[in-house]
């Protein structure tokens, strides 16, 4: 049948936005609503879910996906929300297309709209950004996602306060959400500038912060998010208002 998961055969607002942790705790059916290509060398996705008792979640929260077999076997992976709180009761994953991925490598190259996924969230409360303080993003390849639904709340909001992004993309084929970003986003694209250095984050720290400073989130790889950090505190971030986010 047409979108049925089969594992691979090795496997025998201003404002804080209200989120109910009990709703949080249950699996809820999730239709999938539209599909699309995030970047120009085709291996990241973003799928928009319709789930129609979704409680609302704050930008940088992520979910529980689950894939449920006929033989009933089960497999399932935390991932990033993409998309703003908008009270639609929809919903937006971006995901990279993992080489021998179970779930990733499913949505890619089987998943349909109109087929049903599970989904439980939303989890975790400190990468979340409530949109009430200025934010100093940083993101590497996929690790622009959590960002990508902070950005995408800041603008619905009305831009109340300061936010900046840092993304860092191998090359412009690689990056992700290419035609979104406007004049608060810098783009350091490594395979041409090199990696993410002081050079990028000095014109936002020091007498360039807003009042009150920056509240700094890095999502990205081990390797990215040691590195980033350790660029912000050189340029005078506390580390006391540094969020980590990191995957691999």
């Amino acid at each position: 049948m047409a979108g049925t998961f089969v594992p691979p055969t090795r496997f025998a607002v201003p404002g804080r936005i209200a989120v109910s942790n009990r709703a949080a705790a249950v699996w809820q059916r999730a239709t999938v609503v539209d599909v699309r290509r995030e970047n120009a060398a085709g291996t990241v996705s973003s799928f928009r879910l319709k789930v129609p008792d979704w409680q609302g979640h704050l930008p940088g929260q992520h979910l529980m996906l689950r894939l449920t077999a006929p033989d009933g076997y089960v497999a399932q992976r935390h991932y990033s929300i993409a998309s703003a709180p908008d009270g639609s009761g929809e919903i937006e994953l971006t995901l990279d297309h993992v080489p021998g991925g179970e779930v990733s490598g499913h949505l890619h190259t089987v998943a349909r709209v109109g087929d049903v996924v599970e989904v439980r969230g939303p989890l975790s409360g400190f990468f979340a950004w409530p949109g009430d303080r200025p934010a100093l993003l940083l993101g590497a390849g996929s690790g622009v996602v959590p960002l990508m639904s902070m950005l995408r709340h800041w603008r619905r909001a009305g831009r109340p306060v300061p936010l900046r992004l840092l993304v860092s993309a191998r090359t412009p084929e690689d990056l992700i959400y290419a035609q979104e970003y406007g004049d608060e986003t810098t783009v350091v694209l490594t395979r041409t500038e090199g990696r993410l250095s002081a050079a990028h984050v000095a014109p936002l720290l020091g007498p360039a912060q807003p009042e009150g400073g920056w509240e700094a989130y890095i999502c990205g790889s081990n390797g990215f998010a040691e590195h980033a950090s350790r660029l912000l505190v050189a340029g005078g971030q506390p580390v006391d208002r540094i969020r980590i986010e990191r995957f691999g």
